[in-house]
């Protein structure tokens, strides 16, 4: 276990703007929809440099049907009597309280956890996430992807049980403390972004359509076309900081500062492809102009605005499963 084999105290000078504590975080899920539920979560308590505290892990009875019990192995035999989640919301929540909430993905961690929180009618003590897929990219780990073993790989942290909750946090934060560390020495800026707790809940499923792109654990918020009856809470992006390319080529890979519209129902909640696009470096934007590089959407033939235009102006048009497969290799942004 990680407690095993603490590091010797850092001696590199730690900026003093990096956060106090730190919670690595881990939850497996009925799915990725936003009526999906989490049906186990594990907490890694981590202290201002990146050494563990303490850790913590429960099942989670998510009342439905558990969804892909071959990736996390949970059958609804085994989460019969695991406790509700607002049985365990206090006790997730102190483990919470105060850090900035880490995660592989860690929009879709927060939106899972958020939603889960809003439903109890409670609010999750979050207030900052960090993505350590959005870290790695700062620090330009030389990975192969983006996925949770390549990191661990990297650092040489050997993974255990895959899709279990609890080994996945211990291999996150094992990955993360060097990570962290190598920021430090960098004085390289943590990827922070705010969390915004849901203040309402509305139990109406959206729209499934096709399959759930982007894979099994992915991660999250914006306006335009959405289903009525959700959750839609107001906020302002922050802009950009990556200059647009132009249009995205068909065959080739999406590149930092390429402008992204949505259009119509998704099957993954629209809020969640949008931030995960926003971590990537790229430009969400919420109408369609010329200066638009991609158009996603799973209704091609429909009749929306935004349809419309990009047929006027020849904007690329993808659908949602291959934007999916598409956020997984984001080019970074040409370096002046």
């Amino acid at each position: 276990m990680l407690e095993d084999h603490q590091t010797a105290p850092s001696t590199t000078p730690w900026p003093a703007a990096y956060p106090q504590g730190y919670a690595v975080v881990d939850v497996e899920t009925t799915g990725l929809a936003r009526d999906d539920r989490i049906v186990s979560a594990a907490v890694y308590r981590l202290d201002a440099r990146g050494e563990v505290e303490d850790h913590w892990y429960t099942m989670v009875n998510p009342e439905r049907d558990p969804g892909p019990v071959w990736i996390h192995g949970l059958t609804s035999d085994v989460l019969e009597g695991a406790p509700l989640f607002p049985e365990i919301a206090e006790e997730f929540a102190s483990r919470l309280d105060g850090r900035v909430l880490v995660a592989h993905n860690a929009v879709f961690d927060w939106s899972m956890i958020a939603r889960e929180y809003a439903r109890a009618e409670r609010e999750a003590p979050v207030r900052q996430r960090l993505c350590t897929i959005a870290l790695s990219k700062e620090l330009g780990l030389p990975l192969a992807n983006h996925k949770l073993e390549s990191l661990a790989a990297h650092f040489g942290v050997v993974q255990q049980r895959a899709h279990h909750a609890l080994d996945d946090a211990r291999v996150l934060a094992e990955a993360f403390r060097p990570s962290l560390q190598a920021a430090a020495r960098g004085g390289v800026r943590l990827p922070l972004l705010e969390c915004r707790p849901l203040t309402e809940w509305t139990d109406r499923a959206a729209p499934r359509i096709g399959r759930q792109s982007g894979g099994y654990s992915s991660g999250g918020y914006s306006s335009g076309d959405y289903p009525s009856g959700s959750w839609r809470p107001s906020r302002k992006r922050p802009a950009c900081p990556y200059p647009n390319p132009g249009r995205y080529e068909p065959g080739k890979q999406l590149k930092q500062g390429m402008r992204i519209a949505f259009s119509g129902d998704t099957s993954v909640e629209r809020d969640l492809l949008e931030d995960r696009a926003v971590e990537a470096g790229l430009h969400v934007a919420t109408s369609l102009s010329r200066l638009t590089s991609l158009l996603v959407t799973n209704d091609p033939d429909s009749g929306t605005s935004k349809v419309v235009k990009a047929r006027q102006f020849g904007t690329p048009v993808v659908d949602e499963a291959a934007f999916g497969q598409l956020l997984r290799d984001v080019e970074p942004a040409s370096k002046k």
